[in-house]
């Protein structure tokens, strides 16, 4: 099973909205999917309980099973899934750690602001901490749609730190009312651009994971 953390030190900057829609994305190209939530905040969860569809396994971790991530996921894989997406909090912890280190890769999502690519610096510090230098890419979320040298700054700002993850996601409505209907954006708006940014995402990030050596279980 490949695991997708998505993970940074900094809230506000779009992790669980990708991680659904992300989720809804990869279950369509016939991925078997379970999205896990690991904020107390229970934003994922809360977008699970709303779905009618059923092609997305989601479900809460809670803190007393954090300790455990690694036997969770094992466990998941013994039940026949493919793809687990984890949703982290916007702080650091030992939670997020363990998620970050069961990756098969870790995606940063970061908007285009000086302060927010700041705010990467954390998790990117923690990821080489961890091994993950080499697992790891930046998703700049969030983009302004009009024309404007912001994004193209900011991803030249952190392509000098790590991997870009492409394409870049722009700042859609489809994104937020996908979200208040429980659904992803390819469900939402199929034929939309927001929902043709996340099918490209779940592309590249699926060929990143498959270029990739096969890695070893993460035993606690």
């Amino acid at each position: 099973m490949r695991t997708i953390t998505l993970v940074t030190q900094k809230g506000g900057t779009g992790k669980t909205t990708i991680a659904a829609s992300l989720a809804v994305a990869a279950a369509a190209a016939g991925e078997s999917v379970v999205a896990l939530d690991l904020d107390a905040q229970r934003s994922l969860a809360g977008w699970g309980e709303a779905r009618s569809e059923a092609t997305v396994a989601v479900d809460q971790v809670g803190a007393e099973f954090l300790p455990r991530l690694p036997q969770v996921l094992e466990a998941l894989k013994g039940r026949g899934f493919t793809v687990a997406i984890l949703d982290t909090a916007g702080v650091g912890s030992t939670g997020g750690n363990l998620a970050m280190k069961a990756a098969t890769l870790c995606l940063v999502p970061a908007r285009p602001s000086r302060l927010d690519l700041q705010a990467t610096l954390p998790t990117l510090e923690s990821l080489v901490r961890l091994g993950m230098r080499d697992r790891f890419a930046f998703v700049l979320n969030q983009c302004p749609t009009g024309r404007g040298t912001r994004s193209s700054e900011a991803a030249r700002g952190l392509a000098e730190f790590g991997v870009l993850a492409d394409p870049p996601l722009g700042l859609r409505a489809d994104h937020q009312d996908a979200m208040a209907t429980g659904q992803g954006v390819t469900e939402y708006a199929g034929k939309g651009k927001a929902a043709d940014e996340i099918r490209m995402l779940w592309a590249w990030v699926d060929h990143k994971m498959k270029a990739k050596p096969a890695r070893k279980s993460v035993r606690a």
